[in-house]
């Protein structure tokens, strides 16, 4: 592992407390759709193809167009370059729907919502497939704007180090997960989200990481 791909040691207790707190730890079950919900992170294409060729949903639909950080990665759309990459992994392309504008959650869920039901597909349930870290805010957030279907959240199961080693920055991980865990609290707060419970623990992880720098992510006060 390289230097940039590691946690610094005295913080991997505090990282791995956010970690195991935004994975939702739901059990797979069928659902009428696959959500893949655009990112920096091409594992979340991976992983929606995994499960659609494990029979877990019939449908696939990619979600995202870009942020400034993804730019450069997926010129084209994260959705569009997760489709690409879906197809080469053996999902058919009458099995994937595209919704190349959204470029936050609240959009990803909306637009999605909108794509499928102007394709004829109106879900019970749906799973939502994510970074790990971007779970419970994904949950959150679909439970608030489409309270009417069953929401399963899915991301790779890889541990925290692997997971780090991959993506090959830790800082950006780090920040990411910070970022998520303050948006739990705000999202709510503004009524983009439900609530959701932060164990004490969980927030004294949560400050340690600000004190140490980690704030790149962080919204700004209102």
């Amino acid at each position: 592992m390289t230097a940039a791909a590691a946690i610094p040691p005295a913080l991997v207790d505090d990282v791995q407390t956010l970690w195991d707190y935004h994975d939702m730890h739901h059990a797979l079950t069928p659902t009428d759709v696959g959500i893949g919900l655009g990112s920096h992170d091409l594992g979340v294409a991976t992983h929606t193809a995994e499960l659609y060729l494990a029979g877990l949903f019939p449908r696939v639909l990619f979600t995202g167009a870009n942020a400034p950080s993804t730019l450069a990665r997926f010129p084209r759309g994260e959705a569009v370059h997760y489709r690409e990459h879906a197809l080469t992994l053996g999902v058919p392309d009458e099995a994937i729907l595209v919704e190349p504008k959204a470029t936050n959650t609240g959009q990803n869920i909306e637009f999605s919502r909108s794509v499928l039901q102007d394709a004829g597909v109106n879900p019970h349930a749906v799973t939502l497939i994510s970074r790990p870290y971007q779970q419970r805010r994904a949950y959150a957030t679909c439970r608030k704007a489409w309270p009417e279907v069953e929401v399963i959240c899915a991301a790779q199961r890889l541990p925290l180090v692997q997971y780090v080693a991959g993506i090959g920055d830790a800082d950006r991980v780090i920040n990411m997960l910070v970022g998520d865990t303050q948006r739990i609290t705000v999202h709510a707060e503004q009524g983009f989200a439900i609530h959701q419970d932060i164990p004490d623990h969980v927030t004294v992880a949560y400050q340690r990481l600000i004190e140490a720098g980690y704030t790149s992510r962080l919204l700004p006060p209102v």
